[in-house]
């Protein structure tokens, strides 16, 4: 690669640094007065970007680029993409996503789906108008968007990986949900949260030179550029969310803090796709801080912080309340075993928006409906349904599928895992994360987007994403007879 294309890509990437922390900034620290000046800014950055990323400059560039070369293989495939989009289309989905994101904090504060059903609607006009875009490489226009968060996969390959979830699922969750668990019956002091919280990421590997921790409506993580990772939680009284919401988000910053320094500033300096990055989100959240072990080595971190709070659980009985297999409508909440049917009616809902077969004004309904035949369960309010997650007012439909693929693959890690680092269970106990983040590291980490997402998950484990270590898995959670857990 010549280094007047190293420049121009360069220049591209501090762009999105920027995009990056006007968003952060919204998310967090904005006051809600700031919305309409920092979606004009928002829109402005992107389209300067995308004009960048589509000059015939860098085109010339990359055509004379080898063929061998991962930087240019990869910049190709995002300008061929960017080529297809018009300019200002770019703008009107930025636009429309940081109005969106401010006009559902609102509404989900209010519970008044009502006044957020504009903004939904005007979003998916304009993703329509983005699949559109792409019409001749595609079957149908999830397909275009999916391509965004989990490249060459299509609607399709969902529907065959989801399969075996929706068939089994279903009735291993109502088989369970209703034995006896432990509950968490608070409250939990929210300074004593934040204290619990920060000790436990700092087990994990936080520190105060490269990463931040901050408040916002939706838990999310940020990597603005090299040595800056910045993740949020949120904390209520009556739930302890904050704990492993918080763990989740720190698997994402680590994917991105560990990518190669070699790699800075160049295409190549993100997570593969959105399957790899919920991989190690859930890898941490559902795995690592989902077992006995971790618990018991970092039990006072959390209960000390509580004022006694949590003083008759223990460590057994807290696992027993937050693992426990339980018909929740809010998918933050739920066990490892019923996640995926959140996932599985997000995704049926996405199918059906984008194709024109659901109409908004419909999706409370659908959205209770979906609940109902899914889990078992009534929803109280749109607060519990579809006012509760941020994604879509951020433009943001393909997403939700990479959670529940991302969960197949993080079991498949953690298989390899354990067989890979002797006295895994006891190295956790102590705290000893090092040799799980370098095995990570090496595995996944390093490369960024070096490989396709089917050859980094070839990488990784010497095969193809698998959903039998995950069924395993959640066989043993549900208390299937005969079945055994991930060793």
């Amino acid at each position: 690669m010549t280094d007047q294309l190293r420049t121009k890509l360069a220049e591209i990437e501090d762009l999105e640094v920027a995009l990056r922390l006007l968003q952060f900034d919204q998310q967090t620290l904005m006051p809600p007065a700031g919305s309409a000046a920092r979606a004009d800014a928002i829109a402005t950055t992107s389209k300067l970007m995308h004009e960048r990323q589509t000059a015939p400059e860098l085109l010339e560039l990359l055509a004379a680029a080898g063929d061998d070369d991962p930087v240019a293989r990869v910049a190709r495939r995002d300008t061929s993409k960017a080529l297809r989009v018009p300019t200002e289309l770019v703008g009107a989905l930025a636009h429309a996503s940081t109005a969106g994101q401010d006009a559902w904090q609102a509404a989900r504060e209010a519970n008044d789906f009502a006044a957020f059903r504009p903004y939904l609607e005007r979003n998916i006009d304009l993703l329509r108008d983005y699949a559109s875009c792409f019409a001749d490489e595609i079957d149908e226009p999830y397909d275009a968007l999916l391509d965004d968060f989990e490249p060459g996969m299509r609607a399709a390959d969902v529907r065959t990986a989801f399969a075996p979830l929706r068939d089994e699922l279903p009735s291993l969750v109502a088989a369970a949900a209703d034995r006896p668990a432990a509950t968490l019956s608070g409250p939990f002091p929210i300074a004593g949260q934040r204290r619990a919280v920060r000790a436990i990421l700092e087990r994990l590997g936080f520190d105060d030179a490269s990463w931040t921790l901050g408040d916002s409506a939706h838990p999310f993580s940020t990597t603005i550029g090299r040595g800056d990772n910045r993740i949020t939680t949120r904390y209520s009284e009556h739930t302890l969310e904050s704990v492993l919401s918080s763990v989740h988000e720190f698997g994402h910053g680590l994917y991105e803090a560990q990518i190669a320094p070699e790699l800075a500033r160049t295409p190549l300096a993100h997570g593969c796709s959105m399957t790899l990055h919920e991989s190690q989100s859930r890898f941490w959240e559902v795995f690592v801080c989902g077992e006995l072990p971790f618990w018991q080595g970092a039990w006072e971190l959390l209960a000390g912080p509580l004022d006694g709070a949590l003083d008759e659980l223990g460590p057994e009985g807290y696992l027993d309340a937050v693992q426990a297999v339980r018909r929740t409508p809010i998918r933050v909440e739920a066990d490892p075993v019923s996640y995926p049917l959140h996932i599985l009616l997000r995704f049926d809902l996405e199918l059906a928006l984008i194709s024109g077969d659901l109409a908004v004004a419909d999706l409370p309904a659908a959205w209770r409906d979906g609940v109902r035949e899914l889990l078992g369960i009534e929803i109280a309010d749109d607060r519990e349904g579809a006012l509760q997650d941020i994604h879509w007012s951020a433009c943001s439909f393909g997403y939700f599928p990479t959670y529940a693929l991302g969960t197949m693959l993080a079991a498949q890690l953690w298989q390899a895992a354990r067989a890979a680092l002797a006295d895994l269970d006891d190295a956790i106990e102590a705290g000893e994360l090092g040799p799980l983040r370098e095995w990570l590291r090496e595995r996944v980490h390093r490369y960024g987007r070096t490989y396709e997402p089917r050859e980094q998950i070839r990488v990784a484990l010497g095969g193809d994403l698998d959903p039998e270590p995950y069924l395993a898995f959640v066989r043993a959670r549900a208390g299937v007879t005969g079945a055994s857990g991930l060793v």
